[in-house]
């Protein structure tokens, strides 16, 4: 089941949860037979060896869980994406070390089935009674998402969460029954604007006259130009506008910030990520330009020094100097800790 964003928490008979940000698991468990499922279908169960034996500890011996899969930063304070991207390996040794140097949580908020019935039919105001009941006894790494069905709480939740690594707040329609594909909930995330300089881009699919995406940069402290994300949803008659527009910018890496040749080791740039596990096979290379556009994007929340998700045009700052585009203009979420959001039978 899906969701589609709204910019306000909703009003109704609603059940409000924290956002959490990881991946999005189905959890099979049989007896001893336990299988993840991950969003795109593609197992998952091999890469969370740890979640497999605390699922058998913890969840009943014939359920199916809809949940979340999330690492904890190792200051024990908030949700960190980018190391859980990192249990993706593979090598099975690898995955192995991973799963006791950063070992993952399963945070469940939907039950569909039990025993031999399915709930996918129950308004999800039963499913989630029957979820608090059936995960009553488990502790960690299973956890059971706190909700609420007071407004001015999620409210609360919505402000203070961010600083814990969540992203944002999610609203169910408390009678809706389970629907596979369909957009029936609500997500409601953070929204803000940056000014950034665009250092390159990537064409589109469709050709090789036609932009893709645009790779956008920020200045750090030390005045280099790190790479922050992409914008790249544009109409297509601009798409090759904008290829036109930029021809002028286009330049060699000799001299670009992210350039090969120049990278220091553990710098994440678009130059050194030009593989991707995710998408075998992906050119992620890029056309590098002179640094001298800025554009102000909106973008929701980041992931360490980059954007978490695709950031959305707004407009072209003229008037704005490349080098004035630093850290400094983003907003800091206030620090939250993230013990009182994994709230252990998941009562709020």
């Amino acid at each position: 089941m899906l969701a589609k964003s709204v910019k306000e928490i909703p009003h109704g008979d609603l059940s409000f949860e924290p956002k959490w940000d990881g991946f999005r698991s189905i959890i099979f468990r049989d007896g001893d037979d336990v299988e993840i499922g991950s969003r795109n279908e593609k197992p998952m169960t091999r890469y969370f060896p740890e979640l497999v034996e605390a699922v058998r500890a913890n969840l009943p011996q014939r359920c199916v869980v809809d949940g979340e899969i999330v690492v904890v930063g190792a200051g024990a304070d908030r949700l960190e994406f980018e190391v859980l991207q990192q249990r993706i390996h593979p090598a099975a040794s690898r995955v192995n070390l991973l799963s006791q140097q950063t070992p993952a949580r399963f945070v469940a908020f939907d039950l569909l089935a039990l025993g031999e019935a399915s709930l996918l039919e129950q308004p999800f105001s039963q499913r989630r009674t029957a979820l608090v009941d059936a995960l009553a006894n488990a502790s960690a790494p299973i956890h059971v998402t706190a909700a609420t069905t007071d407004r001015s709480v999620a409210e609360r939740w919505f402000r203070q969460f961010e600083g814990a690594g969540l992203d944002g707040l999610m609203a169910k329609p408390r009678d809706g029954v389970y629907a596979p594909d369909k957009r029936t909930m609500f997500k409601i995330k953070p929204e803000r604007t940056a000014d950034c300089v665009v250092a390159g881009y990537r064409v589109h699919k469709s050709g090789p006259d036609t932009i893709g995406s645009l790779l956008l940069g920020l200045y750090a402290q030390d005045g280099s130009l790190a790479s922050v994300g992409v914008i790249g949803a544009f109409p297509m008659a601009r798409r090759k506008e904008l290829f036109d527009e930029l021809q002028p910018l286009v330049t060699t890496f000799d001299d670009h910030p992210w350039a090969w040749a120049k990278q220091e080791a553990g710098t994440r740039t678009p130059r050194n990520a030009e593989g991707s596990r995710w998408a075998a096979g992906k050119d992620l290379s890029f056309v590098p330009l002179r640094p001298e556009l800025v554009v102000e994007v909106r973008y929701d929340h980041m992931e360490g020094v980059r954007f978490r998700h695709t950031a959305q045009f707004v407009r072209w700052r003229p008037d704005r100097e490349p080098r004035s585009c630093t850290y400094e203009q983003l907003e800091v979420p206030v620090s939250y800790d993230l013990a009182d959001v994994l709230v252990a039978d998941g009562r709020a």
